[in-house]
């Protein structure tokens, strides 16, 4: 006569582990401009308005950083839109037949 089983011993528990993957943050960049003495105050408030997005008195601040220290942080950014934004304002100041220099830097971590 077949013995009865017990039912606990025919049911196996199977347990996956996950691992939680950690995203890591972009690297980031600082678009900087630096001063010259051609271009325009006008130009360069007009530029961080309409490129970054800034505010009349923060992009008037920015400027005026420039202007007394060289160069001033217009913003930080991940690489794509930091490359593009200096692309913006290059293209820009070409077009305007105006000598701007904006570049970009990776971004320390007190910068962030």
């Amino acid at each position: 006569m077949p013995t009865k089983r017990n039912r606990r011993e025919d049911t196996a528990v199977r347990t996956r582990t996950r691992t939680k993957r950690k995203l890591k943050r972009p690297k980031l960049y600082r678009v900087l401009f630096h001063n010259d003495d051609y271009t325009p105050m006008e130009f360069v408030v007009l530029l961080l308005k309409h490129v970054f997005h800034l505010s009349e008195p923060d992009a008037t601040r920015i400027m005026l950083h420039v202007h007394n220290q060289g160069i001033g942080v217009a913003g930080i950014f991940p690489f794509a839109v930091a490359e593009t934004r200096v692309s913006e304002v290059m293209t820009a100041a070409e077009e305007s037949e105006y000598p701007l220099l904006c570049t970009m830097e990776p971004a320390t971590d007190g910068d962030e």
